[in-house]
């Protein structure tokens, strides 16, 4: 791959300390937490990837029906010469945009898995052998330093992650982003929608009971890594919709009393019949609700897209006082849409 470079900002035991620290801290308070990056082994990715199949899991469809529908809109709005995805995975959603856009010149996927970087990188530079492809090992949640590419840059935040942060999180990351932009670039991110509650609890807890095999992976990762001796059979698969915050909740609850032991950490956990882990925060929004998010963070939303069933959006902003061209003014100046104001209660 003579147009493949690979940059590594995590040092190789990065995941191994971040690991321990998070089991160590998670599992020693209370209420206890555990982050769900930590689903995301290979079986936990084979789960995901099964999950965005069934049918209660409407996200992944709803966001790959906008994007095989605005492709060309976001293309000409952002007129991006180079692409970086956070997050990137398999960049298996981001080849819609890709293919839309004939002057791209870089794509930067960021990710802390190189083998999945390696493999993307691999399948869109056979598919498009002109492209040039600089990926990025590293952790997007902290502040990164993108490499020398042409603008502009289009940075995408696809599948919803940005809900997985809480919103002191969700503040840092947004800042964090604006730090990268340069006049003239842009964020494109996805967001789920807020909607009836039915519908967001059986996305998170499906008939077939992969979601639950998904949540439960988390425990199968500690046991590997840490020479812990949870048991999957031990807990229960947990979804809540919390009214109050807007966000689904998957929490792992304990059957009966139980000792935990963590050998790698020397640690027991003791779990009280009932007691739960929070694994996972999956924030639903609201378009209001996102430009405010955006505006504290220095930027914004300019465009707003929308699946069909107004599930899911997508949304492109920009740095403060700056559009797409570089040129400085409001949105509105620049000939680009400003979406009408949300007035959902």
């Amino acid at each position: 791959m003579s147009d493949f470079l690979m940059t590594r900002t995590l040092d190789e035991h990065a995941a191994e300390t971040a690991l321990r620290h998070d089991v160590l801290t998670g599992l020693t308070r209370s209420p206890k937490v555990l982050p769900p990056k930590w689903f995301y082994d290979a079986r936990g990715s084979e789960l995901f990837e099964e999950i965005t199949r069934l049918p209660e899991y409407y996200p992944t469809r709803a966001e790959r029906e906008i994007l095989l529908e605005r492709a060309l809109e976001i293309a000409a709005v952002s007129g991006a010469r180079t692409l970086v995805e956070l997050g990137s995975g398999s960049s298996e959603k981001t080849r819609h945009l890709i293919e839309a856009m004939p002057a791209l010149d870089t794509y930067v996927p960021v990710d802390v898995s190189e083998s999945a970087l390696k493999g993307a990188a691999q399948t869109l530079l056979a598919a498009h052998p002109g492209l040039r492809v600089h990926a990025l090992v590293a952790d997007f949640t902290k502040p990164l330093r993108l490499p020398e590419s042409p603008g502009p840059r289009l940075v995408v935040f696809l599948g919803g992650t940005i809900g997985n942060l809480l919103p002191p999180e969700r503040a840092v990351f947004l800042a964090d982003v604006r730090a990268m932009l340069s006049p003239g670039d842009a964020l494109l991110m996805g967001t789920d929608l807020v909607k009836d509650e039915a519908v967001l609890v059986a996305a998170y807890d499906d008939a077939q009971g992969v979601t639950a095999e998904f949540n439960k992976n988390v425990l199968a990762v500690i046991d590997r890594e840490l020479g812990a001796d949870f048991h999957t059979a031990d807990f229960a698969h947990v979804a809540v919709w919390n009214r109050e915050h807007e966000w689904i909740e998957m929490r792992l609850r304990a059957r009966s009393d139980l000792l935990v032991k963590i050998r790698a950490l020397d640690l027991q956990v003791p779990f009280a019949a009932g007691e739960e882990i929070l694994t996972e925060v999956s924030a639903k929004f609201r378009q209001a609700g996102v430009r405010r998010e955006l505006a504290a963070a220095g930027l914004e939303l300019t465009h707003w897209w929308t699946d069909a069933a107004g599930r899911f959006a997508l949304s492109l902003s920009v740095a403060d006082g700056i559009g797409t061209d570089g040129r400085e003014g409001r949105a509105d100046g620049t000939g680009l849409t400003v979406p009408a104001p949300d007035t959902a209660a």
